[in-house]
């Protein structure tokens, strides 16, 4: 059985093959691209689990291709590695749908511990209990790993459905950042708080364009976010075992 696929897009050709290299030795299936505008044309040949993603990158900008990449519905994870530091290149990347965020230098140890990390959250799970929740015009289905809205599908992140998953199981729960933090990306790694703010923002701007500018999510100043279940108050939750 093979392993997971890694596309690594770098433009430096040693750095590049360093991380080749032991993405390789811990059992992925790995292909370079060294150009931006080459990425979309090599995935469509060849699907990846995940994608390892330069900013600076000939032909077409890092930040530019995470974008489209999610505008089309691409499902790959994402993690940007780069040596802009700024926290707006940070948040920005995340909020366009960036899974993780590594700075360089980084170790390549690092890189292929995170990335199994993110392959770890995006992993169906099969434990009981798990299967559909609605509320309202809300609807997740875990197995599935799919949401929708009055019946139409609704393209979010591995992080934004677990974080919309964590509020539609506890709907009267106010979550602290570092709460959703580790339902959303694991307990593997810290000091990201602040993170699942530009995720929690991407997920209300979805669902709000989907509910005709209602927003399903309430901050509670000093502790987190919850959901506004006033908002969705057609239904109630109704796991499916």
């Amino acid at each position: 059985m093979s392993g997971p696929r890694v596309m690594i897009v770098e433009d430096e050709a040693k750095l590049a093959a360093l991380l080749r290299d032991y993405f390789v030795h811990a059992g992925f299936e790995v292909e370079v691209v060294y150009r931006g505008d080459e990425v979309q044309a090599a995935l469509q040949r060849r699907p990846a689990d995940l994608v390892v993603l330069d900013l600076q990158l000939p032909g077409k900008d890092g930040l530019d291709l995470c974008r489209e990449l999610r505008a089309a519905g691409t499902q790959p994870a994402i993690m940007i590695v780069t040596a802009r530091v700024d926290e707006i290149d940070r948040l920005l990347g995340l909020e366009l749908g960036a899974d993780d965020y590594v700075c360089k230098p980084f170790s390549p140890r690092e890189v292929v511990a995170r990335a199994r990390a993110i392959l770890r959250r995006m992993m169906p799970q099969a434990a009981p209990g798990n299967g559909r929740i609605t509320l309202g015009p809300l609807e997740l289905d875990r197995d599935a790993h799919r949401v929708r809205i009055a019946g139409e599908a609704l393209a979010l992140t591995p992080i934004e459905f677990r974080i919309l998953a964590a509020m539609l199981e506890q709907p009267q729960r106010v979550w602290s950042r570092t709460q959703l933090l580790e339902r959303a990306r694991g307990t593997d790694f810290s000091g990201y708080e602040r993170n699942i703010d530009s995720h929690v923002k991407n997920l209300r701007r979805k669902l709000r364009d989907r509910l005709g500018g209602r927003d399903p999510l309430r901050s509670v100043y000093g502790v987190g976010y919850g959901l506004d279940s006033e908002v969705l108050a057609v239904g109630s939750i109704d796991p499916l075992n």
